[in-house]
């Protein structure tokens, strides 16, 4: 199926070929958006064909149009051949990706990385932001193998397997426990931490595996290597530069390092609770002085761990094929060593040691949430001097909306953590009596939840009533654009109703502005409540008013089972989604959006499908306009057209002057301008428009999505197209026309209109000239 290499030359991608007679061929290369679509429904014909790729990402063509640039078929003058890129595959190809879901707050965070503002000549400040960042992700590894350790090493372990009431209606650990098995083997203390350590140990495992087999598969593709041109100047975004697209150095090292912490992690709840007993009056010398050992060993990877962590992401500006020395690649081995050091040295016999209460997961949990806390708030203040350095009015949050979302995504660590600790406990803890339960921040922690869904009950309030005053202001609006019809009540409604909540979008960032800011002054009140009183909120109000005593116990209840419903519905979805088509092409909607950028703060992440597509881009266009030297016009629906646009600022300078950019439903200034303002600011979308020949953009006032590049003079966007295209019954249009939205732009007359024009102003030889305004007079 490899049909293109037939009119490859042997030359490299940008390098000199003999180019065959330059027959005037034009291609319009489509790329579709979000949720994905079939080659059948791009090329609007039943017969097509792969042209070259695989099954994960592939170009199609109809049939007919297979060997266009050698064919004499005058058809093929006329119009554009049309060739489809398909890409779907890459974020919901497979029904284990749906699991994905459980890795949303390392997502989120990863996210975070590249919301930072643009700057000029602060270059320190902004390798601090990113640092920051990948210290908060590094936090959320650690919550997470923490929580793990919780449920089997603390919950069921330690505190059930010890209580002979609890042990007893969970026969399954029966053999840890000392009364129903009679003092086995297994029924030690710390052979039972040992031994529960697995479960944390192979999640760590499993994460590492999920992203090593990732990373082969999208960071280690190689984007197109090429030698700079005389007259190229570097671009005001760093999606041009060439090693942007190829993270495999900084995943592989953040991957050591990530590892490293979880094992880390494991080994320190082992050995704690050994080396707490040990360290009591009149416990062993030896095995005192073997903890103390063990713990400095331990604290010294950490500090490794966290200077991995630290060191500078990587090399941008060059192709960067090396991975790091073995220090670092030996690390998650070196932290391996040190856990099974940890378990020999927890179950060694200690004769009389009992397991009572909790084990001291209350300083962890804690301190998690501290730093979690401090690094938001330092990462708000390095965002904000960045921002002040090159104000962008259109930034949202004034350039805060980076700490916003690193916000966001400790909180979904934190319910999901907290989650599944408050709910195992529950389920062990039958009678609620006989257990201690989870440490007392967590519970602190779900108390919230209730006030927190308050507060966004009346944010979605707010957004209804801004939506009816927006409906109400477009009915106008909506008279105006279809002047010679007879209005209809209902159909300007529905018409001005679909222009409102479209309208919406634009208020998302006060959304994410007063959710994080509620979140992080009600994460700071739990961490305050837990630390002072050391007990969970029911207690600590116990003796208070009735008033407040009754909310605080409604709300630590409600809130334990709402934490539990949401990462029970979170596990169901992905569960569904893993049997049914439709469910796991809407989650692969939410990755479309989460994962187009690199891994650069969290190697555990979903992996970045555009390291794979705008590589595929890149090489199909460079390689057809240099081997055919025929007009190339790239097509770009919603999320595509973000591809295409990254993919034209990878080309040379040479090749881009022969690439036409036609965007359509483009969230290329509405979303991805506003809110990440350092690579899709205006000053990187006006480079582009610069760089590419020609580029037209055209959107609608009902996509919710899409939207006008806003660039000076006015050159790119088309007035909004109408939608519906007629507001009544037509000769063209007998049935009422339906309003589109965010689809189906091709069945505008416009759309044919502007790819006409576009191609018209390239030629085979050299690019037209660009308009420009005339000097002024003298």
């Amino acid at each position: 199926m490899e049909r293109a290499q037939e009119h490859a030359s042997t030359g490299g991608p940008d390098g000199p070929a003999t180019r065959p007679g330059e027959t005037g061929t034009a291609l319009e290369l489509l790329v579709h958006g979000v949720g994905g679509t079939t080659p059948q429904e791009m090329l609007n014909d039943p017969r097509t064909e792969r042209i070259t790729g695989d099954d994960i990402a592939a170009v199609f063509r109809r049939a007919d149009d297979v060997d266009a640039e050698n064919s004499t078929d005058a058809r093929h003058r006329g119009g554009p051949v049309p060739e489809a890129y398909v890409w779907c595959n890459l974020t919901s190809g497979n029904g284990t990706r749906a699991l994905w879901l459980l890795l949303l707050p390392f997502m989120v965070v990863n996210l975070a990385h590249w919301m930072r503002p643009s700057a000029h000549g602060r270059r320190r400040t902004v390798r601090l932001y990113g640092l920051l960042v990948r210290l908060t992700g590094l936090t959320l590894t650690v919550l997470l193998v923490a929580a793990a350790c919780e449920v089997a090493l603390d919950l069921a372990a330690w505190q059930c397997a010890g209580t002979p009431t609890c042990a007893d209606r969970h026969s399954w650990l029966g053999f840890l426990s000392p009364t129903v098995s009679n003092g086995g083997w297994w029924s030690s203390p710390g052979r039972r931490l040992a031994l529960a350590s697995l479960v944390p140990t192979a999640l760590t495992v499993l994460l590492w595996y999920l992203s090593r087999r990732t990373w082969s598969d999208y960071e280690s593709q190689q984007p197109i290597a090429r030698d700079p041109e005389p007259d190229e100047v570097p671009r005001p975004t760093a999606l041009g530069r060439p090693g942007f697209w190829y993270g495999r150095r900084l995943v592989a090292r953040l991957r050591a390092a990530h590892t490293a912490a979880g094992l880390l992690t494991v080994a320190a709840a082992v050995g704690s609770a050994a080396a707490r007993h040990d360290r009591e009056p009149g416990g062993p010398a030896v095995l005192d002085t073997l903890g103390l050992l063990l713990e400095a060993a331990l604290a010294a990877c950490a500090v490794a761990v966290v200077w991995v962590v630290c060191r500078r992401g990587r090399s941008e500006k060059r192709l960067d094929r090396e991975l790091d020395e073995r220090f670092v690649r030996r690390l998650p081995l070196v932290a391996l060593v040190l856990l099974a050091l940890a378990l020999l040295y927890a179950g060694w016999e200690r004769p009389g040691w009992q397991s009572s209460g909790r084990l001291p997961g209350d300083a962890t949990f804690g301190g998690l949430a501290l730093a979690q806390g401090l690094l938001v708030i330092v990462l708000a203040v390095v965002a904000h001097a960045l921002h002040r350095t090159d104000p962008d009015r259109r930034a949202v949050l004034r350039g805060l909306g980076g700490p916003a979302v690193a916000m966001l995504g400790c909180a979904l660590g934190g319910v999901m953590s907290g989650g599944v600790s408050q709910r195992v406990s529950d389920w062990l803890d039958g009678t609620g009596a006989s257990i201690a339960g989870p440490p007392v921040l967590l519970t602190w922690q779900a108390s919230v939840i209730p006030p927190l869904l308050v507060v966004l009950l009346g944010l979605f309030g707010w957004l209804a009533h801004r939506a009816w005053q927006l409906a109400r202001a477009e009915r106008d609006a909506v008279a105006r654009d279809y002047p010679d019809e007879a209005m209809d009540p209902a159909r300007t409604r529905r018409i001005a109703y679909a222009r409102a909540m479209a309208a919406l979008t634009d208020r998302g960032p006060r959304i994410v502005a007063v959710t994080s800011g509620v979140t992080l002054l009600l994460g700071a009140g739990a961490l305050v409540g837990a630390l002072t009183t050391d007990e969970t909120p029911g207690e600590a109000a116990h003796g208070t008013y009735p008033v407040l005593h009754g909310a605080a116990e409604t709300a630590q209840a409600l809130g334990s089972w709402l934490i539990g419903l949401g990462f029970l519905l979170f596990v169901t979805w992905g569960r569904r989604a893993y049997k049914d088509a439709a469910a796991r092409r809407t989650i692969g909607i939410l990755w479309d959006v989460g994962t187009f950028w690199p891994r650069a703060a969290h190697p555990f992440a979903p992996p970045c499908y555009a390291e794979r597509a705008v590589p595929d881009l890149t090489w199909r266009m460079a390689t057809w306009t240099r081997v055919t030297g025929g007009r190339l016009v790239i097509s770009g629906h919603s999320q595509g057209s973000v591809l295409a646009a990254a993919a034209a600022w990878q080309l040379a300078p040479s090749a881009r002057k022969r690439v036409a950019l036609l965007t359509y439903g483009s969230p290329l200034e509405r979303l991805y301008g506003r809110w990440f303002p350092a690579h899709f600011g205006p000053a990187a979308l006006s480079s582009l428009h610069r760089d590419v020949d020609c580029w037209r953009n055209l959107y609608r006032l009902t996509d919710p999505i899409g939207g006008p590049m806003r660039l000076p003079g006015d050159q790119v966007d088309h007035p909004p197209l109408k939608d519906p295209l007629a507001y009544g019954r037509t000769d063209l249009l007998p049935l009422p026309a339906p309003i589109l939205g965010h689809s189906d732009y091709q069945a505008d007359p416009v759309f044919a209109e502007e790819r006409r024009m576009l191609l018209a102003r390239l030629r085979p030889g050299v690019p037209s000239p660009r308009d420009t305004p005339e000097p002024p007079a003298a």
